[in-house]
This record gives C-alpha cells, structure tokens and sequence, in this order.
C-alpha cells in the first residue's frame, strides 16, 4: 500500500476523532472544516482504493463506526427524546399518551425518572412522540440496560452499529445479484462503507436510517430471490422503524398477479401493525397524526420545492402559506412515487425505482435533515446513479445554520446545494439511455 494511502487513512483516523469528540455544531470554521477535510480523504480513497486490499478498507469502515459507538451524539438532540419515550415505556407508561410539557411536574416524571434536565435538552416538548412501537420497545430496553444517559446511548446505538454491518454485506449480496463483478461489487460497497455522512450521521450521531437502511436492503434482497414472506416482512421492519419505507411497496407490486401482491401487502401490514397492538388506544391515533400533521405543516429545514413555493406564496399573500403548500407537496410527492413506481416506459431497475421514489419525497418535503438522505446513498450504489453521493458532501453545509448566535438558515448555502445536486441528476438523467428513450 503506498505511502499517500497510509497518509489518507491517518488523516481521516485524526479529522475523525476531532469530529466527533471536539467538535459541536455550533462551531461553524471548524465543522465545516473537518467535512470538507473528511469528503476529500474519501474522494481519494475511492478513486485508489484498488491499491489498497479490500477487506482492509472494510476494515476501516468498521473501525469508524467503532469510534462512533464511543461519543456522545454532538450533532444532533434527538437522542434525548428517545431516551424520555423510553424511560416512560420502562415504567409502565404509554409514551403515545403523554406530551413532555404536560407531565414534567406530574408523579409520572418523577417515578420514570424524566428530570427538568433532561427536558430542557428535548427539541420538541410539545409535540407527541412520532416514533413507531418497535423503536418504542428498543428505547425502553435501552433505559432499562443503560442505568446512566452514557450507558443507555450505548445500548441505543448498538442495533444501528450491527444495522451497518449487515448492510455492507447485503450490498455487496446485492450487487453480485443484479450482475456486477466482483471489482465492481467491492467498489460500490466501498461507496458507501467510506462515505463520511453514513458514518458521522447514522452511528455517530445515533440516527435509526441505519436500521431502516439494513431492513430495507434485506427485503429487497429476499425479494430478487422470490421469497416473498421473509421480504415483506423485512420491509415492514424497515417501515416500523422509519415510516418512510412504505413508499416503496408500490413497485413491489405485480398488476398481473393481484393475489401475489394482495399477500405481501397483507404480510407487511400485519408485521407492521402488529407492534402497534400494544400500545393501542384510539388517543394514539390522534397523537400520532397531530404530530405528523404538524410536521407538514410547521417545520421547515434545507427544502427545495417547498421554499421556492414559499417565496412565491409570501410574495403574493404576504404570509407563509406552509400549512397549504406542505399537504399539495405531499399529494404531488405521492403522485410521483406511483409513476416511478408503475411506469412501463421508464426502463428502471427495482433499485432505480426505490431510488426515484425517495428522491421525489424528499425534493417535496418541508424539512431534509443530512441523515435523511443516508438511505438514497445506499440506494444509489445499486443503481446507475451517483447524484446522492454528491448531496452527501454537500448536506453539511446545511449546518451553518447553527452558529453561536443561535439557529439561522443561510437560504444561499441550501440554494447552490440544490443546484448542484440538481444539476448533477440533471446530466445523469440526459445521459441515461432509459430517460431518452422515454423522452421519444
């Protein structure tokens, strides 16, 4: 191995650890820094990393993600909500039922152990929890193992870290699967096994997508080898950790064998909803859709259509018209998802259709958090499209928005993220044969 690659891994070993144990994400120069330093070392590991044995580049993506299972998330909050839903669970109350606000100097706080600390630091008090029942049971586990916040972080990060591992191997399953040889299998692997964001975001940074990524993969996996049970049950995980997923269950469907498809919708719904049957309680129903409905309606982070409608909306009724525009972007996203899905004339692979479909939500929704489009990037290495792996490097950008003077989107630094990541997909798009022949 040469000595510029001995260098690379070093640097990306020392900008790493800074990353996680030195830095927050208020420190702007410094955040933005070490990504940029990070996003090169990949860069040149990709384009040498045939010079370099593969499994000890693998080996170093698992090391990465080693150096994550051992901070404290500093990039994001969320983890001090799961560790609040879990703490309820644990004590015996339904975290669907209560609202944070509402129970904070109530005995339910005091027996679960939810202190005025712990609230301070949750970014939304005062919205009910949104997270499905299997995440709910892991999180209240967690509380239970972990008797201290360290610990229990541990204990929730523990399933995304094996999450990781699984899918680097189903990757690589995969791309043997749709035909790829092995140096094009271990290349796409490492598209994403090295990726900066996937390591920071999901172990890193304690986000689930790793989950969902690996449940995902894994139904798509039984799925090209016709096992259709253990397929739509590995895609009602993924959905009952991440809701997104659902998205993709149209293009599974097969119109010319309704019974076929009418199974494995059945069969995902039932693993799906069994989880739910535990916590059921028709409040919960309500809960769970004011805070989604919320969430369409009122949060607003990096989006693109949305913001370019939001403009031209104020513009011309002097207000913000989100509680309009966020439901009609969700119709349209819909709308999309079922053409990419169904549609004959699109030559697309199974992958590539999963691929759209998320593209279109996310281009469509209201908030796009860096972790978010972690699942495009894994998607992507399946596909004939490399767009997700220049959104990778350009979504930290988007936290500059947390400077010391306190939360402040720059609206130029999402403008040329999207122009560049649209651009991009733009001339993948004029280049890809299937695109022009459904354009004649």
């Amino acid at each position: 191995m040469s000595r510029l690659l001995w260098a690379v891994g070093i640097m990306a070993a020392a900008a790493g650890f800074f990353f996680l144990f030195q830095t927050t994400r208020s420190d702007t120069v410094t955040l933005l820094s070490l990504w940029g330093i990070l996003f090169l070392l990949y860069g040149i590991a990709i384009r040498d990393w045939a010079k370099v044995p593969f499994k000890f580049l693998i080996g170093a993506a698992v090391v990465f993600r080693l150096f994550g299972m051992l901070h404290f998330p500093n990039l994001s909050d969320d983890v001090y909500r799961f560790i609040w839903d879990g703490r309820l669970l644990a004590h015996g109350y339904n975290p669907f039922l209560y609202l944070p606000s509402e129970i904070l100097t109530t005995a339910i706080a005091f027996q679960a152990g939810l202190t005025e600390a712990l609230f301070q630091k949750l970014n939304s008090p005062d919205y009910y929890t949104v997270y499905p029942p299997l995440l709910q049971g892991w999180f209240a586990a967690a509380t239970t193992l972990g008797e201290t916040e360290w610990a229990t972080v541990f204990w929730l990060r523990l399933p995304i870290f094996l999450g990781e591992l699984a899918t680097l191997w189903l990757l690589y399953q995969l791309l043997n699967i749709l035909g790829k040889d092995q140096t094009q299998a271990q290349r796409g692997v490492l598209l994403y096994a090295l990726n900066p964001l996937a390591i920071v975001e999901l172990v890193g940074n304690l986000h689930y997508e790793g989950l969902t990524i690996c449940f995902l993969l894994a139904g798509l996996y039984f799925y090209l080898k016709q096992k259709q049970t253990s397929s739509a049950t590995s895609l009602a995980l993924a959905a009952g950790v991440k809701l997104l997923p659902l998205i993709f269950i149209p293009a599974l469907l097969n119109k010319k064998d309704w019974e076929k498809s009418l199974k494995y919708v059945l069969t995902a719904g039932v693993v799906f909803l069994l989880p739910f049957l535990f916590f059921f309680n028709l409040t919960i129903i309500e809960n769970i859709s004011t805070s989604l409905d919320l969430y369409f309606r009122r949060f607003e982070f990096n989006a693109s259509l949305y913001y370019l409608l939001r403009g031209i909306g104020t513009f011309v009724m002097g207000y913000n018209p989100i509680a309009t525009i966020g439901p009609l972007l969700a119709l349209v996203s819909i709308s999309l998802i079922l053409f990419f899905s169904w549609s004959k004339k699109l030559k697309l692979s199974l992958p590539e259709r999963w691929l759209f479909a998320l593209t279109t939500y996310l281009l469509c929704a209201t908030t796009v958090h860096p972790w978010y489009i972690v699942p495009l990037l894994a998607l992507s290495v399946l596909s004939r499209f490399r767009f997700p792996i220049a959104w990778s490097a350009l979504l930290p950008l988007t936290y500059v928005a947390y400077g010391q003077s306190g939360f402040q989107e720059n609206l130029w630094v999402v403008a040329v993220e999207y122009l560049v990541v649209l651009g991009w997909l733009g001339w993948e798009l004029s280049h890809n044969k299937s695109v022009k022949e459904f354009r004649q």
